[in-house]
């Protein structure tokens, strides 16, 4: 399966849940927001073409539940998790970008130019409630959104539901979002800007899945997906994909010898017949050019 059909967030992809043909397995890949899965589902469509891969979009909030409610046997997940609980494989590591509109006087620096934490000093910045950066304790760059009465006496903090949200109201030039690339990509707007930020931690993603609880089945399918995100070739693996990797690369060899030896062609056999009776000829041959020397 591609990335480029994706389910809404939360959802299962179709037939999702099912069984695969004539009733085997199928496994549950979710995936964050930003995440690209896609050159691991087609490894894993090479490998195991028996076992049919589904794409399942998870909140990075949600991926502990939808794991522990088997929505899905692994993740692409922000890191860190609770290893408690869940295995994790980093994979890679997102850098911090700023959302800014058009207007900004960061939008004038060039697409390359990298900005700085102090840079944003005199910027609210918003965080949204799906916030993947700032975690409890971690600094936070610009000014915090001034509170605002709710009508009960209580002074709130104006924060937007989602990072789509957030990089709305910075394009009304209103304050900056700080996000991971990815989410700046996913949600990229013509009114609005990004820039690296250094001096800001980077974002990890890892694969995750549970530690206690899988079926053996299952067990053995996230073992194949470890292997494949840690770049093992089909015949390192010890898991379903390699009897029919090496399998197939014996008969692509079979196929080049034959090929190369004329093996199941008229052709091959006219000259393999042409060898055999040429061997009482040859020897004639031999014996005529000794008799002309």
């Amino acid at each position: 399966m591609s990335d480029d059909t994706r389910p809404a967030p939360g959802e299962p992809a179709p037939g999702d849940g099912g069984p695969g043909p004539q009733g085997g397995p199928r496994f549950r890949l979710g995936y964050v927001p930003g995440a690209t899965p896609g050159r691991w589902a087609r490894t894993w469509e090479e490998r195991l073409p028996r076992v049919p891969l589904d794409l399942v979009q998870v909140d990075a909030a949600a991926v502990p539940a939808a794991l522990r409610d088997g929505e899905v046997h692994a993740a692409i997940a922000r890191l860190p998790v609770d290893k408690d609980e869940l295995h994790a494989i980093p994979l890679y590591a997102e850098l911090p970008v700023v959302v800014v509109s058009r207007d900004h006087l960061l939008a004038a620096t060039e697409d390359s130019e990298r900005v700085s934490a102090g840079d944003l000093a005199d910027d609210v910045l918003w965080v949204p409630r799906d916030d993947v950066l700032f975690g409890t304790g971690v600094d936070r760059p610009g000014l915090r959104p001034e509170p605002y009465d709710d009508g009960t006496g209580a002074r709130v903090e104006p924060e937007p539901d989602t990072t789509q949200d957030a990089i709305a109201w910075a394009a009304t030039g209103s304050g900056v979002v700080v996000v991971p690339m990815s989410l700046a990509r996913l949600h990229h707007r013509k009114d609005t800007v990004s820039r690296v930020v250094d001096g800001l931690s980077e974002s990890p993603v890892g694969l995750v899945w549970l530690r206690e609880g899988l079926a053996d089945e299952v067990a053995e399918l996230v073992e194949e997906l470890v292997g494949i995100v840690r770049g093992r070739t089909a015949n390192s693996s010890r898991g379903r994909g390699a009897p029919e990797a090496r399998s197939t690369k014996k008969s692509k060899a079979r196929a080049a010898t034959e090929g190369r030896s004329g093996v199941g062609s008229g052709r091959g056999q006219g000259r393999s017949q042409g060898t055999r009776r040429g061997g009482p000829g040859g020897r004639g041959r031999s014996g005529n050019s000794r008799r002309g020397r």
